[in-house]
């Protein structure tokens, strides 16, 4: 196999934190970690180039070392990418999966990562990147490398990759059907009676815990108050100028509405695949209620109606990335003087 790495300036032995603004740059052959990455891969096979990325760089300019990347990587001729492993590096992690998703999707090559289930880079592309969980620290950077190794050539030989438990990548939320001893009622009765009495037991779904957030003080007067409408649905201008998918967002938009007194279904569409749309795209304001706060705002009852409606799609978003989205768009609002938000889902 031909293989591409990515690495950090730290990895990549340019230095830390102050040289996390080095831009991109190109190494033939193994470099830093690459080394022991290479005394795994299968006979036969090398590292054939190695990128390396400050982490601020990297985060900052994500669409240019992006297309730098992937075509470095196509130039290269390789079979394999591997980014990593990030451990608990949240900005390396980020990048590192940005780089894997858009190497399969654009030159079909295999990718695969190692990050710490905790790394904020997994809620983001597990879904799309084989990542194996590398621990916390550089102290398992052996064991990580060696199961980046492994996946990766089982990806290049098309071979059947198996359960997480199995293989050691972090689970993507993909269930398959397999033939099984005990039914279902069998299995629950087990760990229903180990969890009874205290006994260890895996639940075949994992239930991810979502942390209470406190709740915030009321709105004093109302009538005082510029209100903002921020949905999850989806909902963009004509042609989506801020090309939202219809699942997996990373980004939002802000669209003027300061001078509409609703909004028009010719003037928008919807980028959210994971509900019956039609009725929104007949009338946006279903989704949206600018013609409702308008009347609010004449009637006195509101004060003011914020002079944009911020949108996101809200379908299969990982927690992490919707947080780091709630609070960007918190930023915005706070900077512009809004005092309460009005959050319409799907």
């Amino acid at each position: 196999m031909r293989v591409v790495h990515y690495l950090n300036q730290f990895f990549g032995g340019i230095g830390g934190e102050d040289k996390a603004d080095t831009p991109l740059e190109v190494r033939p052959g193994a470099v830093g970690p690459g080394r022991a990455l290479e005394q795994v891969l299968p006979e036969g096979s090398e590292i054939v180039g190695t990128i390396i990325c400050g982490d601020n760089f990297a985060a900052e300019h994500t669409e240019e070392i992006t297309r730098q990347v992937v075509r470095q990587v196509e130039e290269w001729k390789a079979d394999l990418f591997l980014a990593g492993p990030c451990f608990e590096a949240g900005r390396y992690g980020t990048a590192a999966g940005a780089l894997c998703a858009a190497v399969q999707t654009q030159l079909g090559i295999p990718a695969v990562s190692g990050m710490a289930v905790e790394n904020p880079g997994v809620d983001l592309y597990k879904h799309e990147v084989y990542i194996v969980d590398s621990g916390q620290n550089a102290a398992n950077m052996r064991e990580a490398v060696a199961g980046m190794a492994r996946l990766g050539s089982k990806l290049v030989n098309k071979e059947t990759v198996g359960r997480p438990s199995e293989e050691g990548y972090i689970p993507q939320g993909i269930l398959r059907s397999e033939f099984v001893e005990e039914t279902a009622a069998q299995r629950l009765a087990v760990m229903l009676l180990a969890k009874l009495n205290g006994e260890p037991f895996e639940a075949e779904v994992p239930i991810n815990p979502a942390e209470p957030v406190p709740m915030p003080p009321p709105v004093a007067d109302l009538s005082k108050a510029t209100v903002a409408l921020v949905t999850d649905g989806g909902l963009v201008p004509k042609g989506n100028p801020d090309k939202l998918p219809r699942a997996f967002s990373k980004v939002w938009g802000a669209y003027d509405i300061s001078n509409q007194e609703g909004l028009k279904g010719e003037d928008y569409e919807v980028a959210h695949g994971g509900y019956d749309n039609r009725y929104v795209q007949e009338d946006p304001n279903r989704l949206v209620p600018v013609d409702v706060l308008r009347e609010m705002e004449k009637s006195g009852e509101v004060g003011k109606l914020h002079n944009e409606f911020l949108s996101t799609t809200g379908n299969g978003n990982p927690l992490e990335n919707s947080r780091r989205m709630g609070r960007e768009m918190a930023e915005r609002l706070k900077a512009a003087g809004v005092d309460s938000v009005i959050l319409t889902s799907t």
